[in-house]
């Protein structure tokens, strides 16, 4: 049973918020940044939804939380992919009453700092909330001139293929109203990888949900090594097509 809830800066409704973190190989990661998270505020819990890592992070979450109730492990063994590692960190907070949910990477991109203020353009009325990196304060580091030229190229290509006014479309450091993903038909999302950034941003966009954007400085993962790669990638810009025709 999940109590953690906070009164809302307009002192209305108790809210519940949970942040979701897919993760693969990240048990250099995953430790310090569990810590960092549950320092915010008493309020926030964290499910880790694990892919089976051969590093053993499933381990140590597993651990964590058994002692301490605001954690919890999905632990996935023979599936595997981005897409659907966050879908079922969605529905899993949905499901276990969470009227925010909080999306990141598990690798310090996306940094914890950022958190209370997404959360507070959510509680001021957006119904999805965007860590952008190419709105005026936002920003990158420590990565070279051709990962940045990219992520502008990716983001001009999905914004003229979908027609989404959204400046950075590739950000998975979000903050979702329950009622958003609820009218989303979780169980219906197809990305098995990060095109499941795009195909849950559309589908927030058609159904008219208020998409705002807060600027976060995305930085070089702290430790291991990634995951994504060119096949990916062009997998991901694929599947924009198929969706803006669907």
């Amino acid at each position: 049973m999940l109590s953690a809830h906070f009164r809302s800066r307009r002192g209305i409704n108790p809210v519940m918020i949970m942040v979701t973190l897919p993760t693969y190989n990240e048990a250099q990661n995953i430790g310090d940044l569990m810590d960092d998270i549950l320092a915010l505020r008493p309020d926030l819990q964290i499910v880790v939804i694990d892919d089976d890592s051969p590093d053993g992070t499933h381990n140590i979450v597993r651990e964590r939380a058994a002692q301490n109730s605001r954690l919890h492990l999905i632990h996935r063994r023979g599936r595997r992919g981005r897409g659907s590692a966050g879908i079922e960190g969605f529905q899993y907070a949905v499901k276990s009453g969470a009227d925010l949910i909080v999306e990141m990477d598990a690798d310090y991109s996306h940094h914890p700092r950022f958190i209370p203020a997404m959360i507070r353009r959510a509680e001021e009325g957006a119904d999805v909330v965007i860590g952008s990196r190419l709105v005026r304060g936002g920003g990158e580091t420590g990565r070279s001139f051709l990962r940045t030229l990219i992520t502008h190229a990716a983001n001009f290509y999905i914004r003229l293929v979908l027609g989404l006014s959204v400046r950075d479309c590739t950000s998975g450091f979000r903050v979702f109203r329950r009622r958003a993903l609820e009218a989303i038909s979780l169980d219906t999302l197809q990305s098995n990888g990060p095109a499941i950034v795009q195909e849950v941003l559309l589908r927030c966009r058609r159904k008219g949900f208020r998409i705002v954007e807060e600027p976060i400085l995305f930085e070089e993962r702290r430790a291991g090594t990634s995951t994504f790669n060119t096949r990916i990638m062009l997998a991901g810009l694929w599947s924009v097509l198929k969706f803006r025709f669907k």
